[in-house]
């Protein structure tokens, strides 16, 4: 019985050291950072954990009234609410945030525009910053826009889509608010120009 309970610990061994190998490299190029959007932690600083994030919410708190629609964006919890003008449909979506607070605005605006397959330039600082990046990008999928853009009355803020679902969830922009390309195409067609807008 012994030799049974040896063989059975060294097969387990066994196992568990070729997983450990194999994985290595895998866990490895995940934690690379050259290809993390995310603002990696100090583990020994108190994290808190994540709760809200797709708990509804009620407009009241947040607006006076519904005209012309209204959207909530809770940087901390990164997501995004929809309110329609008669409050008949409340949409919940996962957003990307800035990376930093340097680069997040918090306030009261509202959209200015709409644009299906928006073109999109690099801010000043963005290209001071990275000075490799082109200073102009068209409609398509190397556009950091995605497929649709409702623009804030912010000079350079916008609500936009990504093609890069890495981001969403995550703390990755220059200052703008990511969807995936599904959720700002259903979004756009829902808020107008002069939709309310509130980032908190």
């Amino acid at each position: 019985m012994t030799l049974k309970n040896s063989t059975i610990l060294t097969r387990r061994a066994f196992v568990a050291g070729t997983a450990a190998a194999l994985g290595a490299p895998a866990i490895a190029q995940e934690m690379d950072a050259s290809e993390t959007v995310e603002i990696e932690r100090d583990v020994t600083e108190t994290v808190r954990r994540n709760i809200s994030s797709f708990r509804s919410l009620d407009w009241r708190p947040y607006f006076p009234n519904l005209n012309n629609g209204a959207v909530l964006v809770d940087i901390d919890s990164r997501a995004l609410h929809y309110w329609s003008a008669d409050g008949g449909t409340y949409k919940l979506y996962p957003s990307s945030v800035p990376l930093s607070e340097d680069l997040t605005r918090r306030g009261r605006t509202s959209v200015v525009r709409k644009v299906e397959g928006p073109s999109w330039r690099p801010t000043p600082s963005m290209l001071e910053r990275n000075p490799d990046w082109p200073p102009f990008v068209g409609p398509g999928p190397d556009n950091p826009l995605g497929t649709h853009a409702l623009y804030l009355s912010w000079t350079y803020y916008r609500i936009h889509g990504t093609h890069d679902t890495r981001k969403i969830g995550r703390r990755s922009s220059n200052g703008c608010i990511g969807l995936y390309n599904e959720h700002i195409a259903e979004l756009f067609g829902m808020a107008n120009v002069g939709t309310q807008v509130l980032l908190i």
